[in-house]
């Protein structure tokens, strides 16, 4: 046995390899992205990017409201208009990561269901994960 770097071609070949395994077990997929936003004043104030995934999930990989326009109600309007437009796409959960200094309490309030947790003491932080079934 030997341990090596791999280059692109090695990897793209373990993906495709990867994907063959997984077609054995996804039977459908679906396709989709949402990425909506805030404006005012001509600014990006609150936006989010989320996008399908395997098993009908949706994934929310971004969430963010500006500082100065927190606690105005955006990113509950934000959360509300994801999942519509989820449901539309053929989604039936939303999954979603934050660290304890960002939305935790925010998703628990919008119905997120707390799926996983860990701690790092070393670099002093926390990160949950959510999940909706919508």
């Amino acid at each position: 046995m030997k341990i090596i770097d791999l280059d692109k071609e090695q990897i793209e070949q373990l993906e495709e390899a990867l994907e063959a395994y997984d077609e054995k077990h996804i039977t459908y997929s679906l396709d989709g992205r949402i990425s909506i936003g805030i404006v005012i004043g001509g600014e990006v104030v609150a936006g989010l990017d989320a996008c399908m995934t395997c098993f009908k999930i949706l994934y929310v990989s971004t969430v963010f409201v500006d500082e100065a326009h927190r606690r105005k109600g955006y990113g509950k309007e934000l959360l509300i208009e994801l999942e519509s437009r989820a449901k539309k796409l053929g989604a039936n959960t939303i999954r979603l990561d934050t660290f304890g200094y960002q939305g935790k309490e925010f998703y628990i309030a919008m119905g997120y269901e707390q799926a996983g947790f860990y701690r790092n003491d070393e670099d002093d932080y926390e990160e949950y994960f959510f999940v909706k079934r919508i």
